[in-house]
């Protein structure tokens, strides 16, 4: 809101760009670490996707969604 807006010297703002940097910083530390996580969890989902394609296959002989008989 505009009655809350309220103007500084730049002599008072000095530790501005260090405070941005330090959460630049931080959150593209976050954002490798989520991405890291998310590609771990990718990984671990490809892995059972294909063991679970793969007992289908050797238990009931399906492959690709059709039943062989």
């Amino acid at each position: 809101m505009v009655e809350h807006d309220i103007w500084e010297r730049k002599e008072d703002l000095e530790n501005v760009r260090e405070a941005l940097e330090e959460f630049e910083r931080r959150m593209n530390t976050e954002v490798r670490r989520q991405e890291k996580l998310d590609m771990a969890e990718e990984k671990d989902f490809r892995r059972g996707e294909l063991l679970g394609k793969f007992m289908a296959r050797m238990l009931y002989e399906w492959d690709d969604g059709k039943l062989e008989c």
